[in-house]
């Protein structure tokens, strides 16, 4: 069996009506990236979702409990993968809607071993640009830690979009080599590297003894939300692929595909992006 697997990404669901459309359908996102032959998933923790957005807490719906979502799993044969909680960590130190958001991650996922705490920061902006990416690797080595110290493993996620604090190379210098790596990795979001103008291997080679969860969306560079669908783009995913085997790479390959068309079908782009991993991708790490 190999020791990478496919898992699959909420947020292709989420961008829908901004989380109103499959709001409290955690179980038919489970369902449907089964069918599309991924073997995990990996949800978000929305720190915002309540109060912003008008949608469940942390956007899980009913399964937020932890056992209920362990029974949504085992019923399509699927694992956790992770939880990705996104908050802004803005201040010098967690909000209490942050320290709660986070305490309850890490609650979450000592139900679900092997599963990583991914940490990724909302995009809001880039005033007071210093400050602000020192705040964000305080608060973010201080979640990994606590996590760490309950027996988690922990992968920090940068983005792209233009508000996002860590999208550029300079600003990957100043951030990565600012986390604490006896309790923080790095999850390499290809899509998000090349957006920031960075070559995705270059870019994984410096920061290579970080990488411990790995995720993949295609870049078509057009339009401001400049993604395409999974095989129809600009990277080149066997060669990423190929570079994860050479250094023996055991985790996930998690799909998330922000692709315009994944608005109005993140089901049916869920399942092609899932044939197209087993046909181009499977071979490689099998």
């Amino acid at each position: 069996m190999s020791k990478i697997q496919f898992g699959s990404q909420v947020y292709t669901w989420f961008m829908q009506g901004t989380g109103k459309g499959y709001d409290n359908k955690l179980d038919h996102m489970i369902k449907v990236a089964a069918e599309a032959g991924f073997t995990g998933i990996e949800p978000m923790v929305l720190e915002i979702s309540e109060k912003a957005l008008g949608c469940s807490p942390y956007w899980l719906g009913d399964l937020k409990d932890p056992a209920k979502l362990k029974a949504s799993l085992d019923e399509h044969n699927m694992k956790l993968a992770g939880l990705a909680l996104v908050c802004a960590w803005d201040a010098d130190k967690e909000t209490p809607e942050e320290r709660a958001a986070a305490d309850y991650a890490i609650a979450t996922l000592k139900h679900f071993p092997g599963a990583k705490l991914g940490t990724v920061p909302l995009p809001s902006g880039r005033k007071n640009l210093q400050e602000r990416r020192i705040n964000l690797v305080r608060n973010v080595n201080a979640v990994s830690r606590r996590a760490v110290d309950a027996g988690l493993v922990c992968s920090f996620h940068p983005n792209s979009p233009p508000a996002s604090l860590v999208r550029t190379q300079y600003d990957y210098d100043v951030v990565l080599s600012s986390l604490n790596p006896a309790v923080t990795g790095w999850t390499p979001d290809v899509g998000h590297i090349i957006r920031g103008g960075m070559d995705v291997i270059e870019t994984m080679n410096k920061w290579g003894h970080l990488v411990n969860h790995i995720h993949y969306k295609d870049f078509s560079g057009n339009g401001a939300e400049p993604w395409a669908q999974m095989g129809t783009g600009k990277l080149d995913f066997h060669k990423i692929t190929e570079w994860l085997t050479l250094r023996n790479y055991e985790g996930w390959i998690i799909c998330e595909d922000e692709a315009h068309v994944a608005v109005d079908d993140p089901d049916g782009v869920t399942k092609q992006n899932g044939q197209w991993c087993k046909d181009n991708l499977a071979p490689l790490v099998d």
